[in-house]
């Protein structure tokens, strides 16, 4: 199963949405996909509380949309965290709720690679991908700053960024190829 999380800041039916609903549909030949489209979902802003670590272990204390987008990344055999490229990152939206993602995880530490990083709190994490649109000015140097930022995340949650693609340089098949091919 794959996710794809869009976090488009403004949904409309071409551009940067017409593309990711092209690669789902491309990729449902071949397996389940979940696409979550950020802009259209009441996502709030972790709040660091530590209750999806202390208080209610694995579940987080804020009520809103984000709860089946736990679900079913946890489930996924690949995450797509999906966006433009905004001011040389990708959007608040797909920011926030990478930061509500941390309920995944245990808050206790544990050294990996000579690093610390948090444990797992389940067996299988899924794999993850970007995919991202250009903004004018986005330069090789904005491209390693975000692809390095998600390689940091799948470290931390024992997994892999296996593919970075841009929308000008990748057509929706081959996205969907690379992805049924995991």
């Amino acid at each position: 199963m794959v996710t794809i999380l869009n976090g488009n800041m403004k949904t409309s039916p071409n551009g940067f949405d017409l593309y990711v609903n092209d690669v789902a549909r491309a990729l449902e030949q071949t397996t389940q996909v979940n696409t979550f489209h950020l802009a259209d979902m009441k996502i709030h802003q972790c709040i660091g509380c530590w209750s999806c670590w202390w208080k209610t272990p694995g579940l987080c204390a804020i009520k809103d949309d984000a709860e089946p987008i736990m679900k079913a990344v946890i489930h996924s055999d690949m995450v797509v965290f999906a966006s433009p490229v905004i001011a040389g990152f990708t959007s608040s939206l797909l920011k926030k709720i990478q930061d509500r993602l941390i309920v995944l995880i245990h808050p206790y530490i544990e050294p990996i690679k000579g690093e610390c990083h948090h444990r797992k709190r389940y067996d299988k994490y899924p794999d993850m991908a970007l995919l991202m649109q250009k903004e004018a000015d986005t330069d090789d140097e904005d491209e390693k700053i975000i692809a390095d930022i998600y390689k940091r995340l799948a470290i931390n949650f024992h997994s892999n960024l296996k593919h970075t693609w841009f929308t000008d340089t990748q057509t929706t098949e081959e996205i969907a190829h690379d992805l049924s091919h995991i």
